[in-house]
């Protein structure tokens, strides 16, 4: 059995993937649900106060989506893809692996596109219910804008897993590859707190959907695809040298 079936069946027979797929795909429910219906929630909550919200639109859905996505579900692919990646935290494992491949090298690359496409499939499928659902609800939206939002978004993604990867490579424990992760997206927004800095930030992704489904030009988001793009590419070789650096 060679390691990239090996890797899709751990994801499977954990029941991993049905974990990201879950996470997502209900977001995705319930993002446009909350949306629309918001101002009820609100009234309900209030008591019967009296309570008057603007008139949702399509894009609120999405937007609604987009924050619980970047929030818990982010959380959850991080620590699903650090079980992964941190193959070493198993001195054991990571013997038995390295003991039976030529390079380092074989080890991370189906655990990183098998993770990538496990976390990216599983937040596309939850963006595709979430537009059902708030054109269902709400009317329609810029379909063009909610596409590439979407695959800017998943370039986010793949940027979060190579960060994971190289986070990993270095360390020795999961949470503690966890932690440091979220520790560096935490970051990113808070640097970007000044627009000329942020603009060039890969958090600056996150909001692309929900801009471009707006009023949002796609050139406001080719600065953070470059960095993007260039940084992913750095983390992964940053994790293969680390990771063949490691002495058990």
């Amino acid at each position: 059995m060679n390691l990239w079936r090996l890797e899709w069946l751990r994801l499977v027979r954990t029941k991993r993937i049905i974990a990201l797929l879950g996470i997502y795909v209900f977001f995705g429910f319930v993002g446009p649900l909350s949306a629309r219906y918001m101002e009820q929630i609100l009234e309900n909550f209030g008591g019967g106060v009296q309570i008057i919200v603007p008139e949702p639109i399509a894009a609120d859905g999405i937007s609604a989506y987009v924050g619980n996505a970047a929030q818990i579900g982010l959380l959850v692919s991080v620590g699903i893809a650090a079980s992964a990646l941190a193959f070493d935290a198993k001195p054991q494992m990571g013997v038995f692996l390295r003991t039976r491949v030529g390079h380092v090298r074989e080890i991370l690359t189906p655990r990183f596109a098998v993770m990538t496409a496990a976390v990216v499939g599983a937040f596309l499928l939850g963006s595709v219910v979430a537009l059902y659902e708030s054109v269902v609800l709400m009317g329609s939206l810029s379909y063009g804008g909610w596409l590439v939002g979407s695959l800017l978004g998943s370039l986010y993604l793949v940027f979060v897993v190579a960060l994971v990867a190289a986070v990993a490579a270095r360390l020795s424990s999961v949470l503690v590859t966890v932690m440091v992760t979220v520790g560096v997206l935490l970051a990113l927004p808070i640097l970007g707190i000044a627009p000329a800095i942020g603009e060039w930030l890969p958090s600056h992704l996150v909001g692309a959907i929900d801009g471009l489904v707006r009023e949002a030009a796609l050139g406001d988001y080719v600065r953070s695809v470059i960095v993007t793009a260039a940084l992913t590419g750095v983390l992964l070789w940053v994790a293969v040298r680390w990771a063949g650096q490691r002495e058990l």
